[in-house]
């Protein structure tokens, strides 16, 4: 089979033929039908990850067709022919309150989804809502689990609640508005594009602003007619500061990343004076995967796909991420 690969940081991605795998006791075949990128993957790419392992098949998001069980599959597994999606991670563990230390992103080290196939535990292997097509089924996992228990088992977002989700453009802050909305929050975001800022009001976001502009905290305050009871971060950095000031006595603030670097400093009187919570959430387990996906169906959620490349592209599709200039998920069509 033909898969995307990496040999070495600081160096191009690969499509090179290598063995299609066997699936083992209690996994399942996947023939994918579509992948998609995560920062993760040009994170890799540059070596400012951890514990990076190469050469390994890039790839945390997949959707496709079950192609063959392996031995000791449990009935009621999705048989073969069957349109699925895969939860993005390996060995959450027991706990639902955090992962387990061997926990790790699918598609490094363990092979990823950049390839014509793939071998998941059935317990990963979930079916595919019928309403999304393969590219839109790619696009949901990882970015999807992130921001499903970022806002609901983090952050216990509310129908009915004002939430300001930041960085609107990526894929998690995108679904995370979506599925917000889909809970009857009141959803606002930032951006530092308004172009982006402007496609707001198609995906049900109330409204938002550029994060850019002077005094962004007190104007978008007065727009939402309020401050905010759940706030959904992925930058940190130096301007997490304005988020406590954003924030509504009792709020809580989640963030899932630091794109922007340590925080610098908070003030301690700002969040306990206004009862704030201040929250770090990453991923999700499979339980919360499974919670997603109905969310997804009951409420006929479609995510945003911002471009789809082929398969031998990827190199061009990682180079695209890098640049930011995308506005929802990256998706490569395989087959």
């Amino acid at each position: 089979m033909q898969a995307i690969q990496l040999d070495a940081v600081h160096q191009p991605v690969v499509l090179r033929n290598v063995p299609t795998p066997v699936p083992g006791p209690g996994e399942i075949l996947v023939k994918l039908h579509a992948a998609a990128l995560n920062h993760r993957d040009v994170w890799i790419q540059r070596g400012q990850y951890a514990g990076i392992a190469l050469p390994c098949t890039f790839g945390a998001d997949g959707a496709g067709e079950v192609a063959a069980w392996g031995p000791g599959v449990p009935a009621g597994a999705p048989g073969v022919g069957s349109r699925v999606v895969i939860y993005p991670g390996l060995r959450w563990g027991n706990e639902q309150r955090a992962q387990a230390k061997d926990f790790v992103v699918r598609g490094m080290p363990d092979p990823g989804t950049f390839a014509e196939y793939t071998v998941a535990a059935a317990e990963y292997v979930r079916p595919l809502p019928a309403h999304l097509s393969a590219a839109q089924g790619a696009a949901l996992p990882l970015a999807g689990l992130t921001a499903y228990r970022a806002a609901f088992c983090r952050a216990q977002a509310q129908p009915g609640e004002r939430v300001l989700v930041t960085g609107i453009g990526g894929g998690v802050a995108i679904v995370a508005a979506q599925l917000c909305v889909a809970r009857g929050c009141e959803v606002w975001g930032t951006s530092g594009s308004d172009d982006k800022l402007a496609r707001l009001p198609a995906l049900g976001l109330r409204g938002g602003i550029n994060y850019n502009a002077a005094n962004w905290v007190k104007d978008l305050v007065k727009q939402a007619g309020g401050p905010f009871d759940v706030i959904i971060d992925s930058a940190a950095g130096a301007p997490f500061g304005a988020l406590l000031d954003a924030a509504a006595p009792g709020g809580r603030i989640v963030f899932y990343g630091g794109t922007l670097g340590n925080i610098p400093q908070i003030p301690p009187g700002k969040v306990f004076w206004k009862q704030l919570s201040i929250l770090g959430s990453s991923m999700g387990s499979a339980q919360d995967f499974a919670n997603l996906l109905a969310l997804v169906e009951e409420k006929q959620i479609v995510p945003v796909v911002d471009e789809i490349f082929p398969l031998a592209e990827a190199e061009a599709a990682l180079r695209r991420m890098e640049a930011g200039h995308q506005f929802g998920k990256i998706v490569l069509q395989i087959a």
